[in-house]
């Protein structure tokens, strides 16, 4: 049996499936978000950021492809300058996923934007995760973040949520014919079972809060008020 990689499995018609809902809600989301320097964590052969408009937009990761050859979990890159993250399907497939959310807090300009991808465990994805033959096939070989997780650790990091969405909601059948019986799924599941989508997005925003240290006024407490004495009344007696 051939153990398929993350390349090439989103090259399969299941994975291209999860490619084309990505890139509907990429496109959305970073389309209006300005500044210089955009970056996408993994999946080089795919360019989530075609719909933004910086001046400067590229990869990083472990892959040959990436602009910049670097472990997401350890970015070689000054910090407070970027203005855009996305982060497609890399936190479920890191040992830390937690270091990576500090790195793109530390890379991240205040007020810069994460939009973040994972398969949600809470649906028939990640049922289906329990009862694949091969752990070491991607996407089953992942660990699953719950979306209230995801946003409780963003949450630690002053991220402030911006938006969201689920979407996948077909059963991850590997035949096209299948998937195409259960269609009428995807336009059920946002109105009939929300949080069951196979895929889910965040949009977060970075806050950094400044801090001014308040002294008290010792030295004004302390003194005494200047009083004005009383004028002395004089009682004329006749």
């Amino acid at each position: 049996m051939t153990i398929l990689t993350a390349q090439q499995w989103f090259a399969t018609p299941l994975g291209q499936y999860v490619v084309e809902h990505e890139f509907q809600y990429f496109d959305r989301a970073v389309a209006n978000i300005f500044g210089y320097n955009a970056m996408q964590m993994g999946l080089p052969r795919y360019d989530f950021l075609r719909a933004n408009r910086m001046p400067l937009r590229y990869t990083v990761g472990v892959e040959c492809d990436n602009a910049i050859r670097a472990a997401c979990d350890h970015l070689p890159i000054t910090g407070d300058t970027i203005d855009l993250v996305i982060v497609p399907h890399v936190l479920e497939f890191n040992d830390n996923p937690y270091q990576i959310l500090r790195e793109i807090y530390r890379v991240l300009i205040p007020e810069g934007h994460v939009v973040i991808s994972g398969f949600n465990p809470f649906s028939l994805w990640g049922v289906h995760n329990f009862f694949v033959s091969s752990r070491n096939e991607f996407p089953w070989n992942g660990n699953f973040i719950a979306l209230p997780r995801l946003k409780d650790w963003l949450k630690l990091f002053s991220f402030e949520m911006k938006g969201g969405k689920l979407c996948c909601y077909t059963p991850p059948f590997k035949q096209d014919n299948w998937r195409q019986r259960f269609r009428f799924l995807e336009d059920a599941g946002d109105r009939w079972w929300p949080i069951s989508g196979g895929v889910y997005f965040l949009h977060a925003v970075k806050h950094k809060y400044g801090m001014r240290v308040i002294k008290p006024d010792w030295k004004n407490s302390l003194a005494g008020k200047k009083k004005i004495a009383a004028a002395t009344q004089r009682i004329k007696y006749e």
